[in-house]
């Protein structure tokens, strides 16, 4: 049974730091390629970063280049995601997302997300 579990949200005021972690089960973590995603109240879901299957190549959202980083440890099936210098709109949940690598016939895998808020 596949499985992304994670973890790390909480609440923080503006410019505070959290590390949100996701760990896989029953999937070949090392032959897929990870994403964090977010979704706002009343908002549509959206990219904030990913990573492909060996680290060779990120993406981040414009939003949150230069203060949020996107990491990967094949070893242990675990995507990570430090976010520093929040603001009140990074407040979301937070979900990770599993895409086969070259099998684009499999499914997509997502977590049950992780709230995330940012208030004074």
């Amino acid at each position: 049974q596949v499985q992304l579990v994670e973890s790390g949200g909480g609440a923080v005021e503006p410019g505070g730091s959290l590390r949100l972690t996701c760990k896989a089960f029953g999937i070949t973590f090392s032959n897929y390629d990870m994403s964090w995603f977010r979704q706002a109240l009343g908002k549509g879901r959206e990219l904030v970063a990913a990573m492909v299957t060996h680290a060779e190549r990120t993406t981040y959202a414009d939003s949150v280049k230069g203060r949020f980083y996107i990491s990967r440890d094949n070893t242990d099936s675990t995507l990570y995601l430090q976010m520093s210098n929040l603001t009140l709109d990074d407040t979301a949940v937070y979900y990770c997302r599993a895409r086969h690598r070259v099998q684009n016939w499999r499914p997509d895998y997502w977590g049950q997300g992780t709230q995330v808020t940012v208030s004074s």
